[in-house]
C-alpha cells in the first residue's frame, strides 16, 4: 500500500513544484492566495525547503524574471499572479515568452465560487464578486500551449506534472494553471509518490535526409544560412561556426534573439540577409521566424531551400509563407552536427578547396564590416546628442567576457549589434515578441540565475516606461541583483515615426512633423534610480562617455544597480 497522509492542495502543489525542479515562485499576490501563503509559512516554521519567493511589485517584472531565469538555466520556473487582473498584467510578457519559446508555468488564482461560507475559502470580501470573468483563460489563450483549472487536491501533483511536461516539450513555451481558492484550501488523503515530468525533446534528422542535404551542399557554389535563435542552445552555436567555416557557408542573423555564431568568424555576414538572396543556390533557414521582409526582398526562384527549426510549422503564427523545398521540425544543434559529420566524411579535395576560397572571400567582407562599425563609432556626437554607436563601442570595451547584454534598444539595435561583437553564447538576449518592456525583468532573471556575470540592459526610453522601472529597481535592491541599465533617450517612439514615413513618405505627418510619438523630454530616469537606492547618472556630454560608463560598472561591481540615462539625437 502506498504511504498516504492528509494534505491540502496548497501543500501538494508546493511539493509537486519542488519535486519537478521549480526553484522560484515569482509572485504578485492577492486575496486568492491566502491558502498558499499560509502553507508556505507553515513550511518555514517546520524548516521545510520550498520554492523561494521573489515578490515583484508588478507582474511584468515577475513574468520576465521567470523567463530570464529559464533562459539562463534551461529550467522552467513558476509565476504566481492574482486572478484575472494579474493575468492581464502578465499577458504581454507571456506573449514575449511564447515567441521566445521559454518554458514558464503561469499560475493564477481564481475568485472563490461559493458565496456564503459553504466551504473554506468562500467569498469574504467585495473584490471576490467583481474579479470573476466568464473566461479568465481567454486573456492568455493565444500565448500558452496548455491551460487548466485545478478541480481537486487529489490531482494537484498530476496537474503540475502535466503542465511542466507540456511547457518543456519542444517547441517549449508557457502554460497556464488556475487555482480556485476553495480548492487550494481543500485537503485529501494523498500518496507520497513524487511528481514526474517527462518532456519530449526534438531530435536530429533521418540519415537519408542528412545524406541528401550534404550532397546538395557538396555541389553548392553560394550557400547561405539564415538564423535568429539557434544560439539559444550553445551547442548549436558552436556547431554552426564549425560547419560554416568547414563548408564555406555565409551566415546571416536576421533580428537575432541570441548569439548564433561568434562575431569573429569570417563566415558571419551581419544582419541584412536580403542583400545576399540573389545568387544563393542553396539556402538554409535554421531556427528563424522571419528570415527577411518579403515586401522589401525576394529570394531567387532557383534557390533550393532547406528549413530546420524547432518550430518549423510556426503553429502560433496564423500567416507565414517563406520558401522551403524540405522542411524538418528538429533540434538545430543535432542537425548541424550531423551535417558537419557527413560532410567531413564525404568531402573531396575539390570541395575543400572551393569552401576555403569562399571563406577567404567572406573574410574580406568581414573586415570591411568591422571597419564600417569602427567608422560609425568614431563620431561621439554633440551635447545632448550622443551617438549610440560611440556609446555602445565604449561599453563593449569595458565589459568583460562574462557579460550578458539584454537588448531592447529597438530602433538603435543596429548600434548594439554592430559595436558589441560577442564571442560567447549566452552573451546576447533580444526581444522575441512584440511586447515592449521585457528587458528589465529578463535582466534580473539572468542575474538571479548567474550572479557572477555582469548583466547589461540596453533600452530605449519608450521601452523603459513599459519596463515598470520602479518595480524592477525595487526587486533589484530587495534581492541584491545589481544590473547596469542604459537608457537611450530620444524622447519618443522612433518606431512609430519610421513606420508612418515608410507608409506615407510624402504624407501630411511627414510634412508637418506630427507623428504622435513624442514623450516627456525631461523625465529624470537617473533620479528615479537614485530614489530606489541605485546609482543614477545623466550623460549629456560625449566627452564624459567613458568615465560615466566606468562609474556605472563600478557601482554594479560594488553591489548597486546603475542607470545611465543618455541623451541621444531626438526624433
Amino acid at each position: 500500500m502506498p504511504d498516504t497522509a492528509v494534505r491540502s492542495a496548497s501543500c501538494l502543489l508546493l511539493e509537486g513544484l519542488m519535486e519537478l525542479g521549480v526553484e522560484y515562485l515569482f509572485c504578485n499576490l492577492g486575496t486568492d492566495h491566502a491558502p498558499l501563503v499560509e502553507e508556505i509559512a507553515r513550511w518555514k516554521r517546520e524548516g521545510r525547503r520550498h520554492p523561494r519567493i521573489v515578490l515583484c511589485p508588478h507582474e511584468n517584472t515577475a513574468i520576465h524574471m521567470a523567463g530570464g531565469y529559464a533562459q539562463a538555466t534551461g529550467r522552467a520556473q513558476a509565476v504566481l499572479v492574482h486572478v484575472d487582473a494579474g493575468t492581464a498584467n502578465a499577458s504581454m510578457g507571456l506573449h514575449n515568452l511564447a515567441r521566445a519559446r521559454l518554458p514558464i508555468l503561469l499560475i493564477a488564482g481564481r475568485a472563490p465560487f461559493t458565496l456564503r461560507g459553504e466551504l473554506p475559502g468562500s467569498r469574504d470580501t467585495y473584490v471576490h464578486f467583481i474579479q470573476e470573468p466568464f473566461d479568465q483563460a481567454s486573456v492568455v489563450r493565444p500565448y500558452v500551449k496548455w491551460e487548466y483549472t485545478l478541480q481537486s487536491p487529489v490531482v494537484a501533483k498530476d496537474v503540475v506534472a502535466r503542465a511542466l511536461t507540456v511547457a518543456q516539450s519542444d517547441p517549449q513555451g508557457p502554460v497556464y494553471l488556475m487555482l480556485p481558492r476553495e480548492i487550494l484550501a481543500a485537503s485529501c488523503e494523498a500518496a507520497a509518490a513524487p511528481a514526474r515530468s517527462r518532456p519530449v525533446r526534438a531530435a536530429g534528422l533521418p540519415a537519408a535526409a542528412i545524406a541528401d542535404i550534404a550532397g546538395r551542399l557538396l555541389e553548392a557554389r553560394n550557400p547561405l544560412l539564415i538564423t535568429s535563435y539557434a544560439g539559444r542552445n550553445p551547442a548549436a552555436a558552436r556547431a554552426l561556426r564549425e560547419l560554416a567555416e568547414f563548408a564555406g557557408i555565409r551566415v546571416c542573423e536576421f533580428s537575432p534573439i541570441h548569439l548564433n555564431i561568434a562575431r569573429e568568424s569570417p563566415c558571419f555576414a551581419g544582419y541584412q540577409s536580403a542583400k545576399h538572396l540573389a545568387g544563393t543556390d542553396l539556402g538554409f533557414l535554421v531556427d528563424v521566424d522571419v528570415p527577411w521582409i518579403p515586401q522589401a526582398a525576394a529570394p531567387d526562384p532557383d534557390t533550393y531551400w532547406v528549413q530546420v527549426d524547432v518550430d518549423a510549422v510556426k503553429r502560433d503564427i496564423p500567416m507565414w509563407d517563406f520558401p522551403a523545398d524540405q522542411r524538418f521540425e528538429a533540434d538545430s544543434a543535432a542537425f548541424l552536427r550531423q551535417l558537419l559529420d557527413e560532410l567531413q566524411a564525404r568531402a573531396t579535395a575539390d570541395f575543400r578547396s572551393r569552401a576555403a576560397a569562399r571563406v577567404e572571400a567572406f573574410r574580406l567582407e568581414h573586415r570591411r564590416g568591422l571597419q564600417a562599425a569602427r567608422d560609425k563609432a568614431a563620431d561621439p556626437g554633440e551635447h545632448d546628442r550622443i551617438e549610440p554607436h560611440a556609446l555602445c563601442a565604449a561599453i563593449a570595451r569595458m565589459l568583460g567576457p562574462d557579460a550578458i547584454v539584454v537588448n531592447e534598444a529597438i530602433r538603435n539595435t543596429p548600434a548594439v549589434l554592430e559595436q558589441m561583437r560577442f564571442s560567447d553564447t549566452g552573451a546576447l538576449i533580444g526581444l522575441a515578441g512584440g511586447g515592449l518592456g521585457f528587458s528589465a525583468g529578463m535582466a534580473l532573471g539572468c542575474k538571479l540565475a548567474q550572479p557572477e556575470r555582469t548583466v547589461v540592459q540596453i533600452v530605449g526610453d519608450g521601452s523603459y516606461y513599459f519596463c515598470n522601472p520602479s518595480s524592477a529597481l525595487a526587486v533589484a535592491r530587495q534581492y541584491g541583483l545589481p544590473i547596469f541599465t542604459v537608457v537611450l533617450d530620444n524622447s519618443g517612439w522612433a518606431a512609430v515615426k519610421e513606420a508612418t514615413v515608410r507608409m506615407y513618405p510624402d504624407g501630411v505627418a511627414q510634412g508637418s512633423g506630427e507623428f504622435a510619438s513624442l514623450l516627456p523630454p525631461e523625465t529624470d530616469f537617473a533620479g528615479l534610480a537614485a530614489s530606489a537606492g541605485a546609482h543614477g547618472e545623466l550623460l549629456r556630454d560625449p566627452a564624459n562617455i567613458d568615465a560615466a560608463v566606468r562609474r556605472c560598472l563600478d557601482a554594479v561591481a560594488g553591489g548597486r544597480s546603475a542607470v545611465l540615462h543618455v541623451r541621444i539625437p531626438s526624433l
